[in-house]
Order: structure tokens, then sequence, then C-alpha cells
């Protein structure tokens, strides 16, 4: 069931967590709110982790806190600086800047390492010799009680020797492992002697070769919060059962003076939108099956897609804030993110014509110097966008949805016999349909009514409004057409379906369209309504005025055209 979303800047403005913070700066808790924002660099961001930059950086620049980002680089195996330098980008293009350098969960090895020698010190941690299938088969399960390893009794002695010989590479990669001493038989499964230490040969993007154990996330993750002071340390609510081994493991150190600060985990529901897999491993397969173009396909939900398509940072931050924070399911239709853009867009972007599927028309009483222009606003909203001369020439082409030989019952625009007005020209009448042999239409003769320029007929009603360009004038863009990537709402939830099975074959088409010249002193990701047609962007990568190739991505419609 797809979440409902009030349009009301009052009902999205707050949230649980900006209770719990106004509350914690009321009470003199905390006198500045630090938040963070901690990706793994294995992937490019998506418009989940749009959501959870909203509201970590939100927050910090509502209160007058800080918002630190940093990367979880305890992985190696899956990180890379392209993947670095992605979330970066993305976080700097939704307009929000971090609180001095990016930092590294690798910035922290030293300290985590020192950490965990501490914890074997205390006797709260032990090496342990288990195999993966042991160690699932001494876990135990939901309803019964795990046991104790084997190994659990070791000495702190003997288990700092261990470790050690562990850090210095005398194991195989998976031999041992170090664990947490906590409780077996604990009813949260988290809570069973969880790892906290493996052995994984592996080149770091940052540290090399200096170290072959990594920290498991939920060991780094609080500490790395505590070290840097975070007040209020927000993730998705699928970490809700993580909460106590992250204060576990927060209070041992915080209580003995090891740690700088208690931070507070605080869970709220990830972001589902309709039509789409947000599953890093899916977009993976995505990318490397070849069935979208790379991370920045603008069919992709990646931020760097969204942006290719055209999204803007600002209906990024408005569908965000509509969505909310709290602990309900946040399943939302993807036509709640595009009704954001469409609404950013309609105030920001220039008005241009362009014919996505042309029909040739002849004006038969075009007059060479006689027959006039019009200069029209490249918004009607905002002057200052300037204006631009709509030049009209004895052909010109109009829409092939515009004219209707037989016109079907409610049909407005043009038929053989009717009129339409041109926009920002004159009314024309349709006199004559010329056909090729297969009976497709050639070209429509048609005849303008010279008295109609920038002012309505006398004695009739012309209704209908079309769009055209000039044939000699206008100019050859290559036009993309997006559509959803997947023909199902949850297409990676279907029961005994893959999701690939529901692969929008349509969600590409690439056509020739003709574009008015005012288009020419456009740049790369310059944004436009093609009137009566919607939004589109000068595509990032191949849009080249001086090559003369013009690229523009669609990036939604004028209105919800979409069927299910």
């Amino acid at each position: 069931m797809t979440e409902k979303i009030e349009n009301n800047e009052s009902t999205v403005a707050g949230n649980f967590i900006r209770a719990i913070i106004e509350e914690d700066l009321k009470s003199g808790k905390h006198s500045q709110i630090i938040t963070r924002f901690p990706p793994e660099p294995n992937g490019y961001l998506h418009v989940g982790h749009a959501k959870a930059i909203c509201h970590n950086f939100g927050v910090a620049e509502d209160y007058n806190g800080l918002c630190n980002l940093r990367f979880d680089d305890t992985n190696p195996e899956k990180e890379n600086d392209e993947y670095v330098r992605s979330i970066k980008d993305n976080i700097s293009w939704l307009g929000f800047v971090w609180n001095g350098e990016p930092k590294y969960a690798s910035d922290y090895f030293d300290k985590l390492y020192q950490f965990a020698e501490w914890f074997i010190e205390q006797g709260l941690a032990y090496v342990d010799d288990l195999t993966p299938e042991e160690m699932r088969e001494y876990r135990g399960t939901l309803t019964n009680a795990g046991k104790n390893s084997p190994y659990r009794d070791r000495s702190a002695i003997e288990n700092l020797d261990l470790f050690r010989r562990m850090r210095d590479g005398e194991f195989a990669d998976g031999e041992k492992i170090l664990r947490l001493k906590i409780d077996m038989a604990s009813p949260n499964m988290n809570l069973r002697d969880p790892a906290i230490y493996r052995i994984k040969r592996f080149h770091h993007i940052r540290t090399g070769d200096k170290w072959c154990i990594y920290p498991m996330y939920d060991y780094t993750h609080c500490i790395s919060d505590a070290l840097e002071s975070i007040t209020h340390s927000c993730c998705s609510l699928e970490f809700e059962d993580h909460r106590p081994l992250y204060d576990w493991v927060v209070d041992k150190l915080f209580t003995s003076g090891l740690l700088p600060a208690r931070p507070r985990q605080i869970e709220f529901s990830r972001l589902e939108l309709g039509y789409t897999v947000t599953s890093k491993r899916k977009l993976h397969q995505l990318v490397n099956e070849g069935i979208v173009s790379g991370w920045d396909d603008p069919r992709m939900p990646t931020i760097a897609g969204m942006r290719r398509r055209g999204y803007t940072p600002d209906g990024i931050r408005l569908f965000a804030k509509r969505c909310g924070i709290s602990k309900s399911p946040n399943h939302v239709d993807v036509i709640f993110l595009e009704t954001a853009i469409r609404e950013d867009l309609e105030n920001s972007a220039p008005r241009v014509i362009a014919v996505l599927k042309p029909i040739k028309v002849t004006l038969t009483n075009y007059v060479t110097g006689e027959t006039g222009s019009r200069e029209a606003d490249f918004h009607p909203q905002h002057p200052e966008f300037g204006k631009r001369v709509c030049e009209l020439t004895k052909e010109i082409y109009i829409d092939s949805d515009d004219f209707q030989e037989v016109p079907e019952k409610g049909f407005q625009r043009l038929t053989i016999g009717g009129e339409v007005r041109l926009r920002h020209s004159y009314v024309i009448k349709c006199d004559e349909i010329i056909k090729n042999s297969d009976g497709s239409i050639k070209e429509l003769l048609c005849s303008i009514d010279p008295n109609t320029l920038g002012k309505n007929p006398e004695g009739r009603k012309v209704k209908g409004v079309i769009h055209w360009v000039s044939v000699d004038k206008s100019v050859v863009a290559e036009v993309r057409l997006y559509d959803r990537l997947f023909t199902e709402i949850a297409p990676d939830s279907v029961e005994g379906h893959d999701f690939k099975e529901f692969i929008n074959p349509h969600s590409l088409e690439i056509i020739t369209a003709y574009v008015e010249p005012a288009i020419l002193t456009a740049k790369p990701e310059d944004r436009f309504q093609f009137e009566r047609v919607g939004y589109f962007i000068a595509d990032q990568h191949d849009f080249d005025i001086s090559a003369a190739k013009l690229v523009f991505n669609k990036t939604v419609g004028l209105k919800d055209t979409w069927k299910k």
C-alpha cells in the first residue's frame, strides 16, 4: 500500500526525531547538535540515501548544528575511490555542506584496534576458532538460546596473543575471529557474542596493506560516532535491533573514560519508492549486466541518475521533506517524487518549443517580408528570463498528435477544414492533405488568417492551440524519452519472480526532434519546458553545441500520464 503524502508545509516540517532534539536542547543535555551521514563507498547513492541526507544535514542546518560526512570503509573488497568521489559530488549537488574534511572509519583503525585489546584485557572479548557453519549452529534461533563457544573461556593473555597474531598475518582469512563476550542466551540475537574483527587480506583504498584484519560495522560505527561526539545517530529501522549492541559497546568504553561522548541512536523507516529497486546488489546487477548504461543512467534511482534525468536538488529536497520521518513503513509511489520535481521546474524552467513527432505544414499564403513573427517570454511569470523570437516561415513542423483527418469526439486541434492557433502566432486553417503512396500523410497545406497575429479572429472562437517550429530555422536534436524502469510497483517483492522479469521494455525511446533556435544558447544540464510536452534537460555528458550534438533527456511530463 502506498503512503499518502500531504502537500502541506505545516504537516511535514516536524517529526519525532526533531521533537527529541528540541527536548535535548531545551533540557541542556546538548548545546549543539552534531549528526552524521555514514555511507559505505561500495556503490552510488540512491533516492533512499537522498532522504537520509536531507534529514541528517537538514536537522543540522535547522538547529545551527554540524553534520559530518563519514565513509564507512571497513569492507575493502567492495569499496573504491570512484564511489567516494560520487558520494561527495551527490551531497554537494543536493546543496549540503559537511563539517570540516570528510571523515573515514579507517581514520579510527588504530583506536578501534586499541579498544579491541582493551575489551580482551577486561575479559569482554575472545578469539574464536569456530567455522562459520559451527557459529551458526552455536548461535541458536529466535526461540532457542545459543550455546557458548568452546573457545569462549580462553584467558585474556591467550586471547591477546592470538589477536595480535591475527593482526600480524599469521592466520589465514576466516581462520579466526574476535568476538565480544556478552550473552549467548540473550533474546536479542545481536548480543549473542557478536564478531567485531575478521581476517580479510585485501588492499584498502586508504590504508593500503597495513591491515589484514578489519573491524565489523556494528563495532566500528558506534565508536566512530562517539569519537566524533555525534549527539543523534539517525539510521534506518533495520538497525533497531542492533541498538542494544551499539549502547553496550559505547557504555563500556564511555564509563571507563575512553570515549568523549555517548551518542544516541535513533531509527526511522527507510524509503521504499515504487517502480524501482534500491538494493545495491540489484543496482550492481543492472549496471554489470548492461540493462542500463551505467550508474547515472536516467532510469536509475541513483542520485547521479536522477541528476542526469533532470531532477532538481530543490525538487528532491521537497520530496524528502514531504515523505517525512517516522517509524511507519514509508512506501511511496514514484508519482509523488515526479510531482515535487514538476512543481520546482514549473517555476524555474524556461519555455521553448520542440516538435517530437513532426508533420510538415506548408502555409500557402505566407508572404516573405509581410507575414509577421512575434516575441515570446521564456517564462510567463519571470520577465527577467528574457524573450525570444518565434520566427514563422513558409514551412513549419507541427506534432502529428495535433492533427486528425477523421477527428475523434472532443478533438479540438487541427482537422481538415478546421482552424487552430499556432502558439505565439497566427490562426491557421487546414485546406488540403497531401499523402504518400502508402496513404500516410506527407504534408498539410494550410492558410493563415492574417488578421490574427496577437489577437483573436473576429466572429468565431478558435479553441485549439498547437506548438510548431520552423522547418528552416529549427535545429535537430536527439531526444531521449524515459519512462519507469519497471512495470511492477515492487519488482523485488513478487514471490517466485526475479526482479528483472519486470523490466519495462519501453523505458527508453530515442527520437529525432526539432527545436526552436533559442535552444542554441543552452549548456549541459540546462533545463527547459518544451511547451505542451514536458520538462527536458540538456544531457550532462552528450550535449555539445560546438559539435552540433543536441541531446535532451525527458525529465517528467507536464502531468502524470503513467498507465498501470
